[in-house]
């Protein structure tokens, strides 16, 4: 952009400041005002974007019941698409309509996307019975599905689009202000995923409803769709003050061209009739330029090196299924902050502007004094390594989980509990001669597993012998009366763990009176004696019940861990009072989560400084190593790299289901160490070039060409001027001796 600056003089107060502007847009500070509206329009739109997409595993997971590796598939679908569309965004603006126009129409798109998303997230919309639950499960599904396809359409749509856009504002003489633009820009991004990875899960953890009251998707997902809503009336509200580039083509289209032109000229002349080449991309030199394909041969170079790099992105996006997914069966207790799992995401952004500077300033200075030659490819040859190692801690945190969870009983299998609801001690005796001392109003320790459906139970002496008919697939809970002879009652309890780290809560009356039971969050209702209540989801943390029987009352106040089931006994002994909660007995039949988030900050460290030394010195690399006129399809491979590197975590979730959530992760980091012994391979047998050294000699031998042209057409000239002259002479003397004939 090329304008003449004109400034105008105004006071402020007794000061005088000058407000300069451009023919397109006004300036301040040596800024254009307009990159204002832009970097807000970035924030925003990030902020979004990964707000969104911090709680999109877990709304498949919770909201719409789907299992781990359906959500883990869905989710990675997603964002592969988001890294496949501004190859689409990219050709549209350059081709056709421009970045400007662009910008605004898929704006649109994608507003009306995070719209669909939050709309889809409303339980209340199909929950006609008002349970809680959606009854029409396919309304949600489907529309989720067409709004995460025009989200993906339109954050991919625009993110080639809107960073260029913001540098074409500045004139050439302010490259320094371009520069720290482009600073502020990518602050932006990170400042946008930081907050949006905080605050979304924050209100995911809120209760809304009309009718019942559920976790707040619709209000994790309205709010970034609010934010996109500003994004785009910032932007608009722009639109007189911007530089508006006219669309000039996309390099993309031609390099396809030319590349297309060449392998079909091969095939043509495939005979050995006609003679090898030196290249095969030398077959298009019949109809393109040769400067055009010597810079096509030294993208493709790099492109060839991209091959393995796939691999890291099937790792490191999973920071954001596969590891939420597995904090939410941790401990998020950090004292007086309580993390949800899908905010441990928020480690990325922060370790990113902490690492990024380190590296730059420290490290690699360091290193490069010790002497070492630490080039961009062996820096991500060690970036990959270091993902790798964050899996390798990811697996092994899973195998510590996986010690502290519950063993349920298989499809052939039952599980029995015993709970003693009398005043004496009772010895009971299960198949197998197997006995159990049961104390007055405790329940047995463990879960007893059977393969049988009818069980034998003897109790007392004289004994009494009773027939149990378990359910297999099911864990069960014996009620034993305190009248052994009366009849013994079977509860069913839970197979799984509590979903999103909350618990499971019931209570059993063994008064002979009914009792009342609620809390703030929660009523259980009238529980009449010798039964128990469903269960009632609780969040962690202290919560206070208030027990009422007639006239009297008692409050019972127990604080809860993540992801746990009580069954809370009230024994025929209870008596209300200041003292009442103490003949209370809980009966634990899930252990709550034992292992705490603080355990996946390493593994987050690992693969944040992974991305550091691979992705930032990867775009290095790639720039440095193409023409001038080929960045945009460089970019275009290195996205195309995220996106494959989805795709096979989609594949592998979907083929390779394997029980054990570790076994995964160690598969994956071994698959990473082996791509990176490749990437090693080929990264020592790559010859650094410089580009602009190459295109300076195509220059200069065309240079050369065009002045032996010139010679050629200047000697052509002379030689038809002196065959000219020549001829006139010629005419002279046939005209003279013609007259001295006459």
């Amino acid at each position: 952009m090329n304008s003449e600056l004109q400034c105008v003089k105004w006071w402020n107060s007794t000061e005088p400041f000058f407000l300069c502007f451009s023919e397109q847009s006004k300036v301040v500070c040596g800024y254009p005002i307009s990159i204002f509206f832009i970097i807000v329009n970035e924030f925003c739109e990030r902020f979004s974007y990964y707000g969104m997409r911090a709680v999109l595993v877990l709304y498949f997971k919770y909201f719409l019941q789907w299992d781990d590796d359906l959500a883990t598939s869905i989710y990675h679908t997603f964002v592969a698409l988001c890294y496949l569309t501004p190859i689409l965004g990219a050709i549209v603006a350059d081709s056709w309509l421009g970045k400007f126009k662009t910008i605004i129409y898929l704006s649109v798109v994608y507003a009306i996307g995070q719209v669909a998303m939050a709309v889809s997230a409303m339980h209340d919309i199909t929950d006609s019975d008002r349970d809680g639950t959606p009854n029409n499960m396919t309304f949600h599904v489907v529309l989720s599905m067409v709004g995460l396809f025009l989200i993906a359409l339109g954050t991919g749509g625009i993110k080639p689009c809107v960073a260029a856009f913001g540098g074409d504002q500045f004139d050439d003489h302010q490259e320094r202000q371009r520069r720290t633009f482009f600073s502020v820009f990518y602050l932006c991004i990170n400042g946008g995923s930081l907050l949006s990875t905080i605050i979304t899960p924050i209100l995911r953890g809120q209760t809304c409803g009309i009718y019942s009251q559920q976790k707040c998707y619709s209000l994790a997902f309205g709010v970034p769709a609010a934010l996109m809503v500003v994004s785009l009336v910032v932007f608009i509200a722009g639109s007189g003050m911007y530089y508006k580039a006219k669309p000039e083509g996309n390099i993309m289209l031609s390099v396809c061209k030319c590349i297309g032109f060449a392998i079909k000229n091969r095939y043509r002349h495939r005979s050995k009739a006609y003679p090898k080449r030196k290249h095969w991309m030398d077959w298009a030199e019949e109809k393109y330029d040769r400067l055009l394909i010597a810079q096509i041969k030294m993208v493709l170079k790099v492109l060839f090196l991209y091959i393995p790099l796939p691999m890291f992105w099937t790792l490191f996006d999973q920071k954001g299924s596969r590891w939420t997914l597995q904090a939410t069966t941790m401990d998020g207790n950090f004292g007086q902050l309580v993390i949800q799992p899908d905010q441990m995401q928020t480690f990325n952004p922060i370790l990113i502007l902490t690492l990024v500077p380190i590296m730059e300033s420290v490290v690699y200075p360091l290193i490069k004094k010790c002497g070492f030659n630490f080039t961009p490819l062996k820096r991500m040859t060690v970036g990959m390594f270091l993902a790798a190692l964050a899996f390798v801690c990811a697996g092994v945190v899973q195998l510590q989980i996986d010690k502290t969870l519950p063993i349920f009983p298989s499809t052939s299998e039952s599980q029995l509990k015993l709970l003693n609801m009398g005043n004496n001690q009772l010895e009971v005796h299960l198949p197998n001669n197997f006995t159990v001392n049961l104390p007055p109003a405790q329940a047995s320790e463990e879960y007893f597993t059977y393969k049988e459906q009818e069980v034998s139970i003897s109790i007392g002496n004289p004994p009494v012998t009773e027939t149990v008919h378990l359910v297999k697939g099911q864990r069960q809970t014996l009620l034993i009366p305190p009248t052994i002879r009366e009849e013994w009652v079977l509860i069913d309890d839970l197979t799984s763990k509590p979903e999103e780290g909350n618990n499971a809560i019931r209570f059993v009356n063994g008064l002979a009176t009914n009792v009342n039971v609620s809390t703030a969050a929660v009523d259980f209702g009238i529980i009449e004696p010798l039964t128990s209540s469903n269960y009632s989801l609780l969040k962690n943390g202290k919560h206070t019940f208030n027990l009422k029987s007639g006239s009297q009352s008692c409050e019972y106040t127990i604080k809860f861990g993540f992801g746990s089931s009580y069954t809370i006994f009230i024994p025929s002994t209870f008596t209300f009072g200041p003292n009442c909660q103490e003949s209370i007995t809980e009966v634990e039949e899930i252990k709550p989560n034992s292992i705490h988030m603080a355990l996946q900050i390493p593994q987050y460290f690992l693969i944040t400084a992974g991305e550091v030394m691979f992705s930032v010195t990867g775009l290095e690399f790639s720039y440095s190593q193409a023409p001038s006129n080929m960045k945009a399809v460089l970019q275009a491979g290195w996205l195309l790299t995220n996106s494959v590197g989805n795709f096979i975590v989609l594949i592998v979730a979907e083929i390779a289901k394997f029980p054990k959530k570790w076994a995964e992760f160690f598969l994956f980091a071994s698959l990473l160490v082996a791509v990176c012994v490749i990437f090693s391979i080929m990264a020592y047998f790559y010859t650094y070039i410089d580009p602009m050294e190459i295109e300076a000699q195509f220059s200069q031998e065309k240079d050369e060409d065009e002045e032996d042209e010139d010679e050629k057409d200047k000697m052509r000239k002379t030689e038809e001027q002196m065959v000219k002259r020549d001829s006139v002479k010629s005419n002279d003397s046939d005209n003279a001796f013609k007259l001295s004939k006459m």
